[in-house]
């Protein structure tokens, strides 16, 4: 009797102290599931671009993850879903300056324990060195299992399993398929881009048979509006197919988006009736997902029942863990040190939000460095008659000091992304409907100077769609395919309609300008790839030779913004920013008191 005693004291001792692990054998467990996305270099509290502190970054996140993992009645599992190595010139300065060191994000997520990542499209764009060495200093498995090889074996690892306490956790990765439209050859050389629904379909099968998980997530860096950019859901390779793996592909109990940056929670049914619960948070750590597993194990069954909660939390006012900011100190002061350094001087300043209404000194200079690179014997590059450009993002201005100092920091505010320069042979014709096909995605038919100048979205009945957080007017058309054009004299007619609004005059120089020409033409990467339909719905290239590359002729080595600097710090004197002066929209009287109209629709502050 004594011994039986002391055996229940003693059973019943573990119970009381029992971990997760052992309470979840005991009948149920808890599973804190946190997903951060799209972070882009958002490491610290702070704004490299803008010399500013910042509210939203992976240091905030830690205080959160000790909070949350000092909760002993649940396991907490930590994923990142891609897109981390652009953004923040923190990321820049590790993908290519400072590659003699441990890569800082693979250093900081190895830090905070990531469990899984899944690998964004701007993660490939760093480039094959890039992301081929940090997948090998990642202590978690980096997941795409629709990025396989020529023989149909994964590049990266398809899916991990994760146990968690008695819980086992499938996690299977994707990346958007659409890869290929936006990034040259090279950066994705060794591997194909498989349809997301696919792949799903057959991971899952996979996953199901061989590892029998208690919970199944779906880690897609892709967002969940398939009708984006004119797709459809039947369309192969959607770039936004995050909802439809998750309608389409039975056995998902969690799918996590991202790629589109937009904060997403909601629920819907796969295809054997199920419910699935889709998340996503927002880019740059402005928000976080976290999402709750409760499982409850069945007494007669012996498998878990499970249900999902969760929401998408905002970072803004999280405190920053300071034990987080001393151990990344000396990389947080060498990139402060990188950004402030002094390349240049503007005798004025610019502002992207010009270049949205007509020829501007912000996209001038732009139009104006790409010519003269191509024009330098040094750089490797074939010289541009023509140069195509557009503002990458719609609100940048620089410099960002009173005196008219650049530092390197305004570089990223010039030039967002890393794209490559390349030049490219076009016929006159071709240059023409490029630049229709642009004008058209940018700027409306104009009946009268009531009308906007800028196209704006429009539903079923004609009125223009506003965003549903801001109360604001959508563009129809991201401020990134608004390409205009150097090196040629035209007009843009908005009273006429989309498709036969240019009028070409001639060259900048005054020589004639002919449509059966050939002419060599300065383009980024981004656009000589094929994406925003430019050269194909536009020039009507063929898909097939702009993939290729048919009629690239030449190309940097090095991403534009570097040559940007390069060609900032030859300047013997301050630099004038102008208009290139070779364009207008005409009637001008009616484009501008539109764009006094449309201006404060774009930006609710003054600049």
């Amino acid at each position: 009797m004594y011994k039986k005693t002391i055996v229940i004291l003693f059973l019943l001792f573990l119970a009381a102290a029992a971990p997760p692990a052992l309470a979840a054998r005991a009948g149920s467990a808890v599973v804190k599931i946190i997903a951060t996305t799209d972070v882009h270099g958002a490491i610290f509290p702070y704004d490299f671009i803008r010399d500013k502190p910042a509210d939203g970054s992976l240091a905030q996140l830690s205080s959160f993850l000790a909070a949350e993992r000092s909760n002993t009645g649940q396991q907490v599992l930590l994923l990142d879903n891609g897109d981390f190595l652009q953004g923040q010139p923190v990321v820049y300065y590790y993908n290519f300056e400072n590659t003699r060191t441990g890569h800082i994000v693979s250093e900081v997520m190895n830090d905070l324990g990531y469990d899984a990542a899944t690998v964004g499209n701007h993660d490939i764009e760093a480039g094959h060195p890039v992301y081929d060495r940090i997948r090998n200093e990642f202590k978690f498995p980096w997941l795409a299992a629709n990025a396989v090889k020529p023989d149909g074996s994964p590049y990266f690892s398809p899916y991990t399993i994760i146990k968690k306490g008695s819980v086992k956790i499938a996690v299977i990765g994707m990346v958007t398929p659409g890869i290929p439209n936006w990034l040259p050859q090279q950066f994705w050389t060794g591997m194909r881009f498989e349809d997301m629904i696919e792949s799903a379909r057959k991971w899952i099968k996979i996953v199901k048979e061989k590892e029998t998980p208690d919970l199944v997530i779906g880690l897609f860096h892709s967002g969940v509006d398939y009708t984006y950019g004119g797709q459809t859901a039947d369309t192969p390779c959607n770039e936004n197919a995050s909802q439809l793996v998750a309608e389409r592909v039975a056995g998902f109990d969690v799918v996590f988006a991202g790629h589109d940056h937009k904060a997403t929670n909601k629920t819907v049914k796969g295809p054997d009736g199920k419910t699935v619960r889709i998340f996503g948070a927002q880019n740059a750590m402005k928000s976080v997902a976290v999402v709750k597993a409760a499982f409850t194990r069945n007494t007669k069954t012996g498998a878990w029942e499970k249900t999902v909660s969760g929401m998408i939390k905002p970072v803004a006012g999280m405190a920053a863990d300071q034990a987080f900011l001393s151990r990344f100190d000396s990389q947080y002061r060498e990139v402060k040190a990188y950004v402030s350094r002094p390349i240049g001087k503007l005798a004025t300043s610019i502002s992207a939000r010009d270049a949205l209404f007509g020829d501007s000194a912000f996209m001038g200079l732009i139009h104006r460095i790409q010519l003269e690179i191509t024009g330098s014997p040094e750089f490797g590059l074939n010289r541009a008659n023509i140069s195509f450009a557009a503002p990458l993002l719609r609100n940048a201005s620089l410099p960002s000091s009173p005196d008219g100092v650049l530092y390197v920091r305004d570089l990223f505010s010039l030039y967002k992304y890393e794209n490559f320069l390349y030049t490219m042979q076009m016929t006159g014709r071709q240059v023409k409907d490029y630049l229709e096909y642009s004008y058209a995605g940018w700027m409306n038919t104009m009946q009268s100077d009531a009308d906007h100048m800028i196209r704006f979205k429009k539903n079923a009945a004609g009125n223009v769609i506003t965003d549903e957080k801001t109360g604001m007017p959508v563009p129809a058309a991201n401020c990134y395919t608004y390409d205009s054009a150097a090196g040629i004299r035209y007009t843009v007619d908005l009273t006429k309609p989309a498709g036969s609004r240019l009028t070409i005059l001639s060259m900048a120089d005054g020589t004639p300008f002919s449509l059966t020409g050939t002419y060599s033409v300065a383009v980024n990467s981004y656009r000589a790839q094929g994406a925003g339909g430019h050269l194909v719905r536009g020039a009507g290239m063929t898909d097939r030779d702009v993939k290729a590359m048919k009629f690239v002729t030449s190309s940097t080595v090095k991403d534009i913004r570097y040559y940007l600097m390069k060609w900032i710090e030859a300047q013997k004197g301050p630099v004038t920013p102008e208009p290139s002066g070779n364009w207008q929209v005409v009637p001008e009287a009616w484009a501008a008191k539109a764009g006094q109209r449309d201006r404060p629709l774009l930006y609710t502050t003054p600049h």
